[in-house]
């Protein structure tokens, strides 16, 4: 365990009615304490929980576009409007590891390229431009995430299949003794990791929640078990 909490300095807050003080996991989180090596994220997109990974990114030193620290790229979105506002505790404290953002992963490939094949085989060898998406995603976790480093991921299985997210989770297993992971996701595949963390973003506050309990479980089950009565439900004509 690396990470030990992030806690909000609402004190500093000027206008809380703003984004993404406004949102409301955000303004009622207070101080969150971490208790595992691996964390999942879950709630409803805009519950706010991409906009704290995305925070604690910043304050680890990493790029918020996607990388590590000494990845230095820039897009639309690699400002973290949340991150000056966060306090981390540490024990001990950590510099490696390596912020996942699949929503710019083809700049951060178009980075690595740029950087020479020096980079490139650290990444597999091969430019990631010349993998098939989930390849790329799947080589990054295999040759970049190591031992003893913090690695945030946000929507992760954005690119894999069903199989390669399960080949995530062997990764997972594999370093999690050494590693700290946290994780926002929709799937019920990652979310089903033995031991895990779970905490939801939905119903205004940041709580601890069973994976048996989480949206994405029972609404995947029932579909699995009721496909022809959900589906009729939901194309019936009112």
């Amino acid at each position: 365990m690396y990470l030990r909490s992030v806690e909000l300095m609402s004190e500093r807050v000027e206008q809380a009615s703003r984004y993404p003080f406004n949102i409301a996991s955000i303004h009622a989180m207070g101080r969150l304490a971490f208790r595992n090596n691996i964390t999942f994220f879950v709630g409803e997109n805009g519950s706010g929980k991409s906009t704290l990974l995305e925070g604690i990114a910043h304050q680890c030193g990493f790029n918020t576009a996607g990388g590590g620290r000494s990845n230095q790229f820039e897009t639309h979105a690699s400002e973290s409007v949340l991150g000056e506002y966060l306090r981390l505790a540490w024990m001990p404290k950590i510099t490696n590891g390596f912020f996942m953002r699949s929503e710019s992963f083809y700049q951060f490939a178009s980075h690595v390229d740029q950087l020479g094949p020096q980079s490139i085989q650290y990444y597999g060898g091969k430019s990631l431009h010349e993998q098939s998406h989930g390849e790329s995603f799947l080589n990054l976790f295999i040759n970049r995430f190591s031992s003893k480093g913090i690695y945030l991921l946000d929507e992760p299985e954005a690119a894999l299949s069903p199989a390669r997210q399960l080949s995530l989770l062997r990764i997972l297993h594999d370093l999690s003794k050494t590693s700290q992971f946290i994780i926002a996701t929709h799937s019920p595949i990652l979310l089903g990791y033995p031991g895990a963390d779970i905490l939801s973003f939905d119903d205004g506050h940041i709580h601890e929640i069973a994976y048996e309990d989480t949206d994405h479980y029972q609404i995947t089950r029932s579909f699995l078990e009721n496909r022809n009565r959900m589906l009729h439900e939901l194309f019936r004509e009112d």
